[in-house]
């Protein structure tokens, strides 16, 4: 009898009675509750991160391919630029010599962050060859103007345009595609429109080429050292002749061509940034001073 009371005695105790699903009482004092969104853990693939760019250091160095009759203006346009704050450092490093010699090495494969030239002809091929940086559209700069030099006592008789045309007389130019031989067979052929310099006049002064130089630097060292009786180069090569050297013999306006200068960013360029800011300069107001100061036309 003792067994049977404790047995029923078990029975009856809620917990147990509970515990063995024997009563309706509620059960959720031992249900586990979900966990909330602050309670869950966070796996590293959960979180997304956002990397950010980290600026690079462009190089202290700037490229520059130009034109052989910027190199004089363009020595002293960097001397300023370097003046400048920030700029103490940065080493120009130039490459000078006739516009369609310099495309023909950038189309090539040449490397370089800013490409001057002498004319538009040049800039433009190397734009349809894809070279030109998309954020560094081709801008003029400078404008110039053409002059005939003739050496010291001018041996070979040349003291009016018209002379050029007498048979016998040394003629120096450079190749047509050369901007400097370009724009003086233009001006040629305007000033055999004029009476006054006879029949056939570009012809016959064509016909007393002795030479074709390289770049129009190469044109006045030959006048000057007295090699040629004669030779057409820009307005601004006399500045850098010692004076009494050359005599200048005028074109007039009606015939005489006006060289523009373009200049641009190259997508080869390692710090395109830096040669923006270098062009910026040169058509700044301080920029332009410099070139006038050289007999350039300002943009």
């Amino acid at each position: 009898m003792q067994t049977r009371r404790t047995f029923i005695a078990l029975l009856a105790t809620p917990g147990i009675l509970a515990a063995c699903g024997g009563t309706d009482a509620p059960a959720t004092a031992n249900t586990p509750t979900a966990p909330t969104a602050t309670s869950a853990p966070i796996k590293p693939t959960d979180v997304q991160i956002t990397p950010t760019a980290v600026p690079v250091a462009e190089p202290k160095e700037v490229v520059v391919f130009a034109a052989a009759s910027l190199a004089n203006v363009f020595d002293q346009v960097w001397s300023a630029f370097r003046a400048q704050a920030g700029n103490e450092r940065l080493a120009i490093t130039t490459n000078y010599g006739s516009s369609s010699q310099l495309r023909t090495q950038l189309q090539e494969g040449a490397k370089a962050d800013i490409f001057a030239s002498a004319d538009l002809v040049q800039m433009e091929q190397v734009t349809k060859a894809g070279l030109v940086d998309v954020d560094g559209d081709a801008k003029v700069f400078a404008r110039n103007r053409l002059v005939l030099i003739v050496p010291k006592g001018s041996p070979g008789k040349v003291t009016t345009l018209a002379d050029l045309a007498k048979p016998g007389v040394k003629f120096v130019t450079t190749p047509a595609d050369v901007p400097i031989g370009a724009y003086a067979r233009t001006a040629l052929k305007n000033l055999a429109s004029d009476p006054a310099n006879g029949d056939g006049y570009d012809a016959k002064v064509l016909a007393n080429i002795v030479s074709e130089e390289a770049n129009v630097r190469h044109v006045v060292v030959k006048v000057q050292l007295g090699e040629a009786d004669a030779g057409i180069c820009y307005a601004t090569d006399v500045t850098a002749v010692p004076a009494g050297e050359v005599t200048t013999i005028d074109i007039p306006d009606a015939a005489n061509v006006v060289a523009e200068y373009p200049i641009a960013v190259l997508k080869s360029a390692k710090a395109p940034a830096t040669a923006r800011r270098l062009i910026s300069f040169i058509r700044s107001p301080a920029g332009q001073a410099i070139l006038v100061t050289a007999k350039f036309k300002p943009a």
